[in-house]
């Protein structure tokens, strides 16, 4: 387990205007559920009213992400779960997503929230997931991640 934790960021004013959608697999639902409840929070803290949608699994993060930039959005969240398992479906579906989100972040320039957890098991999952006593919020750290991106973007002109 790494001992790094999400550095302290500080959130200048975001235009309530600003559209994020938060993108969410159902797949290891108690998990996942857990992680949108805490960047949900985190987003309205800062006055923001994301869109929040669903999909079957880690894998479909890709897709629903390019979805919502052609509906321009100015940033996504991607939440989900992709635990360890007996047969190489656990690299397959974390390269995919992860390289998926990449490329659509690398083509559009905009930023993506990159919330999925890639754990060996439910447990590892859970204590990175914002329960009680986890030792990383996920859902939290992915919505700070993306409006600090938002912020340092508008440098950009």
């Amino acid at each position: 387990m790494s001992s790094q934790r999400i550095p302290e960021i500080k959130i200048e004013k975001v235009k309530k205007s600003t559209k994020i959608a938060v993108v969410t697999a159902i797949w290891n639902q108690d998990l996942t559920d857990k992680m949108l409840e805490e960047c949900l929070k985190t987003l309205k803290e800062f006055g923001l009213k994301p869109v929040s949608i669903r999909v079957s699994g880690s894998f479909e993060l890709v897709a629903a992400t390019k979805q919502a930039f052609l509906k321009k959005f100015d940033a996504v969240i991607a939440l989900g779960v992709v635990l360890r398992g007996e047969t190489p479906h656990f690299e397959y579906v974390s390269s995919a997503v992860t390289n998926g989100l990449t490329q659509i972040a690398a083509d559009t320039g905009k930023p993506i929230g990159f919330g999925v957890l890639t754990c060996d098991n439910h447990e590892q999952a859970k204590a990175r997931a914002g329960f009680p006593g986890s030792i990383e919020n996920k859902g939290k750290e992915s919505a700070l991640a993306v409006l600090q991106s938002l912020n340092e973007h508008k440098k950009l002109g």
